[in-house]
């Protein structure tokens, strides 16, 4: 497998982001990692930062131009950079929604459009979106969050099908319940409605207890490697949960599935 691929990274502050690009720069790639503000970002060994904020087209545009100043080319581009948000629908502004997309969908939609005329005119590349579990099953009190996964499936399977002929591929990766701070401290909806409250805090214990019994980042950024410099599939998911989950919900049937999401999150 060359050693030599130029790899960007989204999001590479902490969590899954971070990992990935450690997990890239230690397989011998040529590894950039985006952040928001690079005076305030942690070095990462074998990493050079680039400042970018996938909310700013022009950020994104200038971040992508100068990673080709750099390295003359873009392989591998993983999209990572990624917010979430609980709180049930009802109680989400459209605000706050807005917010969420902005990054978790129309951010890939910044980099890949930044991206893919220096794709094209190479001939190669391969661009890999991390959605979620939540991508294909419902999350009570997480609706924007999935929503805006869902979003990232359909944008990229569609994507796949447009680029192919120039040599780009497409790939998702769905991990579910990962180890990293931005699950364990996940923002909250600003507005509550009590109505909710007895159901909406029984869902965040579970999912706190979840994540802190997760997996960490690394076992993720094995499955991106993969999924970006192994052999093509449109989705990937890391052994275990999300693994098991993605069998479950293409091959029972609906009761079931609805029954233990409902379980997994305390609801009767």
């Amino acid at each position: 497998m060359p050693n030599s691929k130029v790899v960007v990274v989204t999001g590479v502050s902490s969590g899954i982001g971070r990992a990935t690009a450690i997990k890239f720069a230690q397989m011998g790639c040529r590894v950039f990692g985006t952040v928001r503000n690079i005076e305030k970002a942690q070095s990462i060994e074998g990493v050079e930062l680039i400042e970018m904020d996938v909310r700013d087209e022009t950020a994104v545009q200038n971040g992508v131009q100068a990673i080709i100043a750099q390295a003359n080319r873009i392989d591998v581009v993983i999209n990572s950079a990624g917010v979430t948000l609980l709180g049930a629908t009802e109680e989400t502004s459209i605000a706050e929604a807005q917010s969420l997309f902005d990054t978790n969908v129309f951010g890939i939609l910044r980099v890949v459009k930044a991206v893919l005329p220096y794709m094209r005119e190479q001939g190669s590349g391969r661009i890999v979106n991390i959605s979620s579990v939540l991508g294909f099953l419902p999350a009570p009190y997480m609706g924007l969050y999935s929503a805006s996964k869902h979003a990232v499936e359909g944008l990229s399977e569609t994507l796949d099908h447009e680029v192919r002929k120039f040599g780009i591929r497409v790939s998702l990766v769905e991990p579910s319940f990962t180890k990293t701070n931005m699950d364990i401290n996940a923002p909250q909806t600003a507005s509550t409605i009590s109505t909710y409250d007895k159901d909406r805090n029984t869902v965040f214990e579970a999912i706190q207890k979840n994540v802190h019994k997760a997996p960490e980042p690394d076992e993720v950024a094995t499955t991106i490697f993969n999924a970006a410099l192994g052999t093509w599939r449109m989705r990937r998911t890391p052994k275990g949960e999300a693994s098991l989950l993605s069998k479950l919900r293409r091959f029972m049937p609906f009761g079931p599935v609805d029954s233990g999401i409902r379980k997994t999150f305390g609801l009767s």
